[in-house]
C-alpha cells in the first residue's frame, strides 16, 4: 500500500471535500469526504480516499460515495463510509457493513449527580466488571440452545426483554426497536451459531467499552431536557459493543460467497475486499437475511448488559433502577445495511444505505424514530476514547437531504492497534488515566495498550465538523469517569 493517497480532491466548502468521477477509470459518481482541511492531511496518509473512490464504482451507486470525518482505512468500504445503492439495480457488501455486524452504541441516564456517585465509583465499577463478562473470547453467563438463539435472531431486543433482560419501554428507544425485520436463520451457519450460542451478553474486546460519564456541557437544553439531561454534573452510562463472534463469522463466510457472486454477475471490484452481489439476487438477500440475523444478536446484547447494569446500580445504591433513573436515551448501529426510502431528485427511491462505522440521524419529524424524539430529531451517540470525551447530537433535515441520514460514529482511529500497543505499556496507561480522575479496568492489559486515547482522532473535532456541516446538531458532551474495557 502507497504511504499516503495524492489523488485530486476539490474543495466545496469548510466542511466538504470532493474526489471527482474523473480520478479514476470505473468511477459512476463523485466521492464526498466531510472534514475540516487541518484533517485532510492524516485522512490522507492510510489511503482511505482510495476506497471512497473504489466504492464509487460498485453498480447502483445513488448519490455520492460518501466518508464522514472519523474516516479511516476499512475492510473494503472504508471506516466511516456511506453509500447508498438502488435496490433493483444495485448492491450489497458486506465490506459496507463490517465484520463487527451492529456494533453500535447505547446511553442511560441517571438521576444521580457527580457527588453522589463520588464515593461509589470503584465500588460501582468493580461491580459492573463482575456483572458483565468482557475480554477476548469471553464468554457469558447465558447458555442458549439452538432454538433459543434462532429466536434471538429474530426478535433481537424484544427476546431479551420477554426473558426479564429490561423493560418493555427500552424497546421504544431502540432503533428498529431492536427487532429488524428480515432475519432468517436458515441463511446462518453451524459454525457461527456455536460462536453466538455462547457469547450473549459479553462486552468483547478491542475498542468496546462500559463507560460512566458525567455532563460536562449541555448545547441545546431543550432537546437534553428530551432526552431526560437536565443539567450539568449528571451520570450517564454508555454501552458500545456488537454482535461478537456471531456476526464476524456471518461476515466471514459471506465475503467469501459474495467474491464468487460478483464473478459469477460480472461485477467489476477495484478491490477484492468489496465482494458483492445484487441486492435482489438470492446470493444478495442470503447475506442480508443473514446480517439482520446478527444485528438483531447485537440489540439482544447490549440489552442483557444494560440489564446487568442496573442490577450493579442497584446493588451498590439500594435502590431500584427505577428510582436511580436509569432510564435508556437511545441505542443506534454504526454497522447496519438497512433498506430505506429516501428523497433523490424530488422521488421517493428504495434504496440499501451501507453506514460503515457511520450513525443514522434522521431529521424531527421522521416516521421511523420514537414518539418521545418526534420534535427534536433522532438522538446520535458518538463515543470517544477513554480519555477524553464523548457526545450526545440529534439529526437534522440536511442529513436526510444530503447523507441519507447519517453522520460520523465516533472518533476515528490514527494508530493501528499494534502501533498503539508499541508506544507504551498497559501499566503506564492506567496510571496515566488515574491521574486524570479516570478509573479503568480491563480484561488485560494489552486491550488499554491499544486504545490508548492517542490511538484516536480528536472526537470533538470530529463532532464540530459534523455540526458545521450541519449533519448532526450538538446537544451535550460527556466526560468519562470510569471505564471498563474488554
Amino acid at each position: 500500500m502507497p504511504s499516503a493517497w495524492n489523488g485530486p480532491i476539490e474543495k466545496i466548502d469548510d466542511y466538504r471535500w470532493l474526489i471527482p468521477r474523473r480520478y479514476k477509470q470505473g468511477m459512476r459518481t463523485d466521492g464526498l469526504i466531510f472534514a475540516k482541511e487541518r484533517m485532510l492531511a492524516k485522512i490522507k496518509e492510510d489511503m482511505a480516499p482510495e476506497q471512497v473512490a473504489n466504492v464509487a464504482c460498485l453498480p447502483g451507486i445513488v448519490g455520492y460515495s460518501m466518508a464522514m470525518p472519523d474516516i479511516h482505512w476499512g475492510y473494503g468500504f472504508p471506516i466511516g463510509g456511506v453509500a447508498a445503492f438502488d435496490v433493483r439495480e444495485g448492491v450489497i457488501s458486506p465490506g459496507g457493513v463490517g465484520y463487527d455486524i451492529n456494533c453500535g452504541v447505547r446511553i442511560l441516564r441517571t438521576n444521580l449527580t457527580l457527588e453522589d456517585i463520588k464515593p461509589y465509583l470503584s465500588q460501582l465499577l468493580d461491580e459492573i466488571f463482575r456483572n458483565v463478562p468482557s475480554g477476548v473470547g469471553s464468554e457469558g453467563k447465558l447458555r442458549l440452545s439452538n432454538e433459543e438463539l434462532r429466536q434471538v435472531m429474530i426478535q433481537g431486543a424484544r427476546w431479551a426483554v420477554r426473558k426479564g433482560y429490561g423493560w418493555e419501554r427500552d424497546l421504544d428507544h431502540t432503533e428498529e426497536n431492536g427487532e429488524m425485520e428480515g432475519a432468517d436463520p436458515q441463511k446462518v451457519s453451524q459454525r457461527a451459531m456455536e460462536r453466538g450460542r455462547s457469547q450473549l451478553g459479553t462486552l468483547g474486546s478491542g475498542n468496546h467499552f462500559l463507560e460512566i460519564q458525567v455532563v460536562s456541557e449541555i448545547y441545546d437544553r431543550k432537546s437534553a431536557k428530551v432526552m431526560g439531561i437536565e443539567k450539568e454534573g449528571q451520570i450517564t452510562v454508555m454501552i458500545h459493543t456488537g454482535s461478537r463472534g456471531f456476526g464476524h463469522q456471518i461476515c466471514d463466510e459471506y465475503v467469501k460467497d459474495l467474491l464468487r457472486s460478483a464473478q459469477h454477475y460480472n461485477i467489476y471490484l477495484p478491490d477484492k475486499q468489496l465482494a458483492c452481489a445484487p441486492f435482489s439476487s438470492p446470493e444478495g438477500k442470503a447475506y442480508f437475511s443473514a446480517m439482520v440475523c446478527a444485528a438483531n444478536y447485537a440489540w439482544a446484547n447490549r440489552q442483557i448488559i444494560t440489564h446487568w447494569v442496573r442490577e450493579a446500580f442497584e446493588k451498590v445504591f439500594k435502590k431500584s433502577a427505577e428510582e436511580l433513573g436509569l432510564e435508556l436515551i437511545y441505542d443506534v448501529a454504526h454497522n447496519i445495511a438497512k433498506v430505506e426510502e429516501h428523497m433523490i431528485n424530488g422521488k421517493k427511491v428504495k434504496v440499501v444505505v451501507h453506514r460503515k462505522g457511520a450513525t443514522r440521524a434522521f431529521a424531527p419529524g421522521h416516521p421511523l424514530i420514537p414518539r418521545d424524539y418526534k420534535e427534536i430529531g433522532q438522538p446520535v451517540i458518538v463515543p470517544g476514547d477513554m480519555g477524553r470525551a464523548s457526545y450526545l447530537l440529534v439529526g437534522t433535515q440536511r442529513a436526510m437531504e444530503e447523507t441519507f441520514g447519517s453522520t460520523c460514529h465516533g472518533a476515528g482511529r490514527l494508530m493501528s492497534r499494534a502501533q498503539a500497543s508499541r508506544s507504551v505499556r498497559g501499566q503506564e496507561v492506567k496510571r496515566r488515566m488515574e491521574e486524570q480522575g479516570i478509573l479503568v479496568k480491563a480484561a488485560s492489559f494489552a486491550t488499554l495498550t491499544e486504545e490508548i486515547p492517542e490511538a484516536y482522532k480528536d472526537v470533538s473535532e470530529v463532532v464540530d465538523t459534523c455540526h458545521g456541516a450541519g449533519i448532526s446538531q450538538k446537544v451535550a458532551k460527556l466526560r468519562p469517569l470510569a471505564v471498563i474495557k474488554g
